[in-house]
C-alpha cells in the first residue's frame, strides 16, 4: 500500500525546451519547493532519451520519480514506478512483471475507468478543472468526489490544478494533486510549488 503522503503534490514535467540539464534543474527546484513526487511525462521523446532523463532524475532527486506509460523505460531507469493511461496496459497486467515496491498509478475519468484500477496503488482523476476556456471534458469537484469513492484507492486530482483550485480538489476527497503547467512552466518553479503546497497544507 502506498504512503498517501507521497501523493500530496505530484509535479508533472512538460518538455525539454531547456534540455535535459534544464529540466533536471527545474525538477530539483520543485522538489525543494515541496513536491512529493515527480512524474516524467515527455510524450514526444524517444525511449533512449526518456531512460537518460529518468535515470538522471532518480539519481538527483530526493523524491520518487514516476514514468508516464512506459513500463520498459521505468524498469530500465530503475524509477519508482509507472503511471498508466486508460488506453495502456492495465495495472493488473503490469503488476506480476515488476519488482516488489514498484508503484503503479493509473488515470481515470469515467466510472468504467474507475472500475478497472485493480493492481494500481493510486488513481489520478481528471481533468477536474478546465485548462482552457470551454473545455468539454471537465469533471468538476462533484464528479471527482464520486470517482474517489468508486475507485476505492488513494486518489490524486489532475487537470487545471493551481494555487487557487487545489484546495477545492482536496476538499472533494483527493489525497493529493498532480500539477503540470502551474509548476514546470512557471518562471520560478520552486516558488510556484511552495504556493500550491501551502494552499493544500502539509
Amino acid at each position: 500500500m502506498i504512503d498517501p503522503s507521497l501523493l500530496r503534490l505530484i509535479a508533472i514535467t512538460d518538455n525539454l525546451r531547456d534540455g535535459v540539464d534544464g529540466l533536471l534543474t527545474r525538477a530539483l527546484s520543485v522538489a525543494r519547493g515541496g513536491a512529493t513526487m515527480v512524474h516524467l511525462r515527455l510524450p514526444d521523446e524517444p525511449p533512449r532519451t526518456l531512460v537518460k532523463v529518468a535515470r538522471a532524475m532518480r539519481e538527483a532527486l530526493p523524491v520518487p520519480v514516476m514514468v508516464h506509460d512506459r513500463v520498459d523505460v521505468a524498469l530500465a531507469a530503475r524509477a519508482a514506478g509507472v503511471h498508466l493511461s486508460p488506453v495502456e496496459l492495465s495495472p493488473g497486467a503490469v503488476r506480476p512483471h515488476v519488482p516488489n515496491g514498484f508503484i503503479i498509478g493509473v488515470s481515470a475519468a469515467t466510472d468504467d475507468d474507475a472500475q478497472r484500477v485493480e493492481g494500481a496503488d493510486y488513481v489520478g482523476v481528471g481533468p477536474v478543472f478546465g485548462s482552457r476556456p470551454g473545455d468539454a471534458a471537465v469533471l468538476g469537484t462533484t464528479r471527482l468526489a464520486g470517482l474517489v469513492r468508486l475507485c476505492g484507492l488513494p486518489t490524486v486530482a489532475i487537470g487545471g490544478i493551481n494555487e487557487g483550485t487545489a484546495p477545492a480538489a482536496m476538499s472533494a476527497g483527493a489525497c493529493g494533486v498532480a500539477v503540470l503547467s502551474a509548476i514546470f512552466a512557471a518562471g520560478d518553479p520552486e516558488r510556484a510549488t511552495r504556493a500550491i503546497r501551502s494552499a493544500i497544507g502539509t
